[in-house]
């Protein structure tokens, strides 16, 4: 019997992102092959490697099923800071789709994010628009039974600017105007220190409301966060910014698991690690499985 008093391992490819996105060198299908041998209970997967099309998405449903492995968490980059009202809808419509093959899959969270950092944007105008198209989204969420975790966001692969709400105070300030069931925070500890604040300090802020969670370290490979901050209006990640084995970078996991055990945690937790290959991915799982062994009980 599965112990649904421990939080469940997912995996996400943030290793192949642009093999599976952009260079197309490699399908889901590999990826799901690949992920089979770590060991895991699910795969997240990005919208960005998924196509809305009915025989697609059967033939990817019976490769999980194929591997025993669940997809709980659907990972989406939706803008709402879009000034032009025409491509906000446009990226409402495609959130829509989103959930919808969440649901499909049997997944229960689907990812929004506030959407980016552009430089004309005020913030009282940005926390209005972001809050106002998330809870228009939540009857159709509540209608597929998925949950939108909002996360603490850096940056998407492919964006230019950063997260709008990627500070701490506006991220709060955003998901306490969204009191919903079908709402809730996926937390990612190192986006918090990316942007020079304190992953436990978000953390105590949010953790009634975390309801994934996304297991990554992060290093920089030169330099210091104030230099990473003068890289962010270029698209994509700054080539400073590294990913690494979970365990040796600069988060607290046993502070991190302690603090979500006191408050009942048991939801999912997607693996972003593995930029060096399957081996780092590995030896993250190995490092999560024994924290989570020794935070939630054996």
């Amino acid at each position: 019997m599965t112990d649904t008093s421990k939080p469940k391992l997912a995996a996400f490819p943030k290793c192949f992102m642009d093999e599976l996105c952009v260079h197309k060198t490699m399908t889901v299908f590999d990826w799901i092959e690949l992920a089979s041998t770590l060991g895991v209970d699910g795969l997240e997967f990005y919208s960005g490697f998924l196509e809305d099309d009915e025989t697609f998405l059967a033939k990817v449903k019976a490769a999980l099923d194929r591997h025993g492995l669940a997809m709980p968490m659907l990972c989406c980059s939706p803008d709402f800071t879009q000034p032009d009202p025409i491509q906000l809808e446009k990226e409402i419509e495609r959130e829509k789709q989103m959930i919808a093959i969440t649901a499909y899959f049997g997944g229960r969270f689907c990812r929004v994010l506030s959407g980016q950092r552009r430089p004309q944007l005020s913030r009282a105008d940005g926390v209005a628009q972001v809050v106002r198209v998330i809870k228009s989204l939540l009857p159709f969420a509540a209608e597929h039974g998925v949950v939108l975790t909002m996360e603490n966001h850096y940056k998407d692969n492919y964006w230019q600017y950063p997260e709008f709400a990627q500070k701490m105070d506006v991220f709060v300030e955003i998901v306490n105007q969204i009191d919903s069931p079908w709402f809730g925070v996926n937390y990612d500890p190192s986006n918090t220190i990316l942007a020079g604040e304190d992953p436990l300090e978000l953390l105590e802020r949010v953790k009634h409301r975390v309801v994934t969670m996304h297991a990554s370290d992060r290093y920089l490979k030169t330099g210091t966060i104030d230099d990473l901050r003068k890289e962010e209006d270029a698209v994509g990640y700054a080539s400073r910014l590294a990913h690494g084995v979970i365990g040796k970078g600069m988060n607290d996991y046993d502070r991190i698991f302690s603090t979500l055990r006191a408050v009942g945690f048991h939801s999912w937790i997607s693996i972003e690690d593995g930029m060096n290959g399957m081996d780092d991915l590995r030896a993250s799982v190995r490092f999560l499985r024994g924290k989570i062994d020794q935070h939630f009980g054996n």
